[in-house]
């Protein structure tokens, strides 16, 4: 048990020690929800991700890159040597003899074959 308080602790000063503890409560309490909002501030500031380009040309490997495939923008066979296009730059290279993905058949997209 806890030893009452000596006989020369007058009210006044346990009620501004009971002020002081909560004061240090209400401060870490404080910290601790500061400490919270940093990460979700953070995220909140974040730019959203670029939506993906309508169109992509493929380059090939070595001097030169030349464009080897076109892709549509949401294609799942696309590898790092892939640059932006709009639809006219990816109709230029389909007749041009740049080849259309099998697989995401862009050529089709365009327009280009029924």
């Amino acid at each position: 048990m806890s030893a009452p308080p000596p006989a020369s602790t007058s009210r006044l000063d346990l009620l501004r020690f009971l002020e002081r503890v909560q004061v240090q409560d209400l401060q870490r309490t404080r910290d601790r929800t500061a400490a919270e909002e940093h990460p979700i501030a953070a995220q909140g500031e974040r730019r959203p991700a670029a939506p993906p380009p309508e169109w992509l040309i493929e380059h090939g490997i070595g001097t030169g890159r030349l464009p080897a495939r076109v892709h549509t923008g949401q294609c799942w066979d696309t590898r790092t040597r892939c640059n932006p296009a709009t639809a006219d730059q990816a109709r230029r290279a389909l007749a041009e003899g740049v080849s259309a993905c099998p697989h995401c058949r862009p050529d089709t997209a365009l327009g280009l074959l029924d």
